[in-house]
């Protein structure tokens, strides 16, 4: 019998995985999920076609879920290219979010450890879903994080 599909974790590749997996810990109350990756070998050059790839990070248990819930995937590769800057409407990934109880403090949380804000605060009708305030926020690094509260 088959496994059923399950989603597992999100891959963010950092350019200071130890700052950034930081950040989420003291904002969001994200935690280690041991062990710390250290990986290279001719398994992950394979696996990337990245000559000499070398990568470290680790996997941070995301709150609200338990032990066994989604991770999110912080890694540095030991050599990076210069990328596009992240943009609300790039395509690929645009963003994550996480719901809390007060947009507005956790937006001054989040500027307070290193993020900013990329948009105003706003509170709208999604027809169909119900009432919403979010505001776009980023990490220290960029990512767009959408700070979310649904009514």
């Amino acid at each position: 019998m088959a496994r059923p599909i399950r989603y597992v974790h999100t891959n963010l590749v950092a350019r200071d995985w130890k700052s950034l997996a930081q950040f989420y810990i003291d904002v969001f109350g994200c935690t280690l999920k041991p062990p710390e990756r250290d990986l290279k070998g001719k398994w992950l050059v394979d696996a990337t076609s990245l000559h000499d790839a070398r990568i470290r990070g680790i996997h941070l248990q995301l709150p609200g879920y338990g032990e066994d819930g989604p991770t999110s995937e912080i890694f540095q590769y030991s050599s990076m290219t210069r990328g596009v800057a992240h943009k609300i409407n790039r395509p690929g990934f645009g963003h994550i979010a996480f719901a809390v109880g007060n947009v507005q403090q956790m937006l001054e949380k989040v500027i307070r450890n290193g993020g900013g804000k990329v948009g105003d605060r706003v509170s709208t009708e999604i027809k169909g879903a119900g009432k919403i305030e979010f505001v776009y926020a980023s990490d220290p690094e960029g990512n767009i994080v959408e700070l979310q509260k649904w009514e």
